[in-house]
Formats: C-alpha cells, structure tokens, sequence
C-alpha cells in the first residue's frame, strides 16, 4: 500500500490502496485513529461523497473511504459480469489490510456490504442506509436500457438525469421537461473541474451502470441473509422513495440481529456531505463501538 498526503483541512487525510483478488487497484483515503470503519459510497457517488461522514467520525475511528470499483482511484477491471463477485472481493481485500470489523453501506455500497457479510465472518457490525436490494421489482430498473444507450452515445447529462428520475431521487429541477434540464447539465459537466483525488461526474455517471448490473444480479436475494451473523443497523430517511421501505422492512424479518431506526425529515442523501452526515454519525458511533443502537439527538 501507498500513502500520501491528499486533504488538511479539516481532517488530515491520507491516500492509499489494496489490491482486489483479480489484480484491481482499489484506492482509498483514510483519516482518525481508533478501531477501523470501512464506508462505502452508493450510485452516482465516489469516496468524496462520504468525506464529512468520515470526519464526524474521526475522533473514534480510523476510517476508511473507498473508492468502490468502476470510479476515481478503482478502476473497473475485466469482463463486464459477476459484479457482486467483485465488491465482495474487494470489501475482503480492505478487511484483510485495515483489520476492520465494522462497514458502513449506502444505497449500492449497502447491498454490496449486506452480500459480503454472508462470505466474510470477520465483519461483526453493519450498518446500511437504504441498500438497493430489490424486493419482488421494488428498486425501479425500466429507465436503465435508456439509461446505458444514452451513455453509450456520450449523452452523459441525458443519462445522469435519466437515472435520477427513473431512481425517484432526483430534485425538483430534475424533473422539468428534458429540454430544460439537459443543456444545463451538460454545460455543468463541460466546465466542472473535479478537485485532485475526486472522481469526475462523468465517471460516476458511467460508472451508475455497474451499480444497477450489481442491483440487478443480487434482486430477490433476501433469503440469503438469514445467515448473516453480524448485528446490523438498518437505517433509513422518512422522506426516501418507498421502494426503500420495502427493502429495509424485509431485511427486518430476515436478518437474525437487526435493529431499524427511521430518521425524521431525511432523505436518500441524508450520509453524503450533501444531506446531514452529523446526523447518521450520531447513530453510527455507539452502534460500532458495540452499544445498542439509540436515536439521534437532533
């Protein structure tokens, strides 16, 4: 692994980088000391998307934020199949070098933690906001074929709002007539620096599509973690789409150590630097230092 130096303020973070069982480089920054907390970014995300969350929580923890494969410092590697095979494969090579215990999992980044609690024992606390486990066709998936034309041909504003509405996360400004929103996307990416280290949008935007390639290959799937040994914190916005309540309401009579926790006027968004990380920290902190989960105080 390599280091270097990569942000100061306001956390001093470092950068460096483990190598995945097929050879792929999957970078990370890292910032706090304490027991190892590994995060991981969900769709249309990189590891910049969770860096307040790591700060709120770097007083207690090392924390460690991948970039998930496909994006910024982890590029996809080899055929364009078996991605759940991948992010478990990944998940273990960080386990295996950080020592970590405990993962936290956004949406995508969820249901790639919630599969590789079933192959990897040593992760004894999870805890997932809003995985993207489809139940019975919950998660909605008829907008992606678009989706990946449009990106196919370069369209890459169309795509991002595409996948944006077709998810239900997007803002309001998403959901005016194409012809509004799209020019102004694509002049936002045309000029959009992104800042050393960061993914760019356009990558995450590509890279949306192996998010729905791992969502896809894992739907139906929640028999499977009635083996999960872990105690695992679910945790969702009261104002997310409902196909999220549908998923963490089943992962509830399934997984044998759970604990649900709804939190009052939040939304898809509420961990990423965007929504109210200090928020979501407030319920991650007790619950991976082994106390039982408790509402937040705010």
């Amino acid at each position: 692994m390599d280091t270097s130096t990569s942000r100061p303020n306001p956390a001093p973070f470092t950068t460096g980088h483990v190598v995945s069982a097929d050879g792929t480089r999957i970078g990370y920054r890292r910032t706090g000391h304490g027991p190892a907390v590994i995060l991981l970014h969900g769709g249309l995300q990189a590891g910049q998307n969770l860096v307040r969350l790591a700060e709120a929580l770097a007083g207690s923890f090392e924390v460690v934020v991948p970039d998930r494969r496909g994006r910024g410092s982890s590029p996809w590697s080899g055929p364009d199949v078996d991605h759940a095979a991948r992010e478990v494969e990944d998940l273990r090579a960080l386990v295996e070098a950080t020592g970590a215990h405990a993962v936290f999992g956004l949406s995508a980044g969820g249901l790639a933690a919630l599969r590789a609690a079933t192959e990897i024992p040593e992760l004894t606390r999870l805890a997932l906001y809003e995985p993207a486990l489809s139940v019975g066709g919950s998660v909605p998936t008829a907008w992606v074929p678009t989706y990946d034309r449009q990106v196919a041909a370069g369209r890459l504003a169309a795509a991002m709002r595409t996948a944006m509405v077709g998810l239900r996360v997007a803002p309001g400004f998403f959901r005016l007539p194409s012809f509004l929103v799209t020019p102004l996307l694509r002049l936002v990416l045309r000029f959009q620096r992104a800042a050393p280290g960061d993914a760019s949008t356009s990558e995450v935007i590509r890279a949306l599509h192996h998010d729905m390639a791992l969502v896809s290959e894992l739907a139906d799937t929640t028999p499977d973690y009635a083996a999960v040994g872990a105690d695992v914190l679910l945790l969702g916005g009261a104002k997310s789409p409902a196909y999220f309540d549908v998923t963490l309401a089943a992962l509830a009579e399934v997984l044998p150590h759970s604990h649900r926790v709804t939190l009052s006027g939040m939304t898809h968004d509420g961990p990423d630097n965007d929504g109210d990380p200090a928020r979501v920290a407030d319920l991650l902190e007790p619950f991976f230092q082994g106390a039982p989960a408790v509402q937040p105080r705010y």
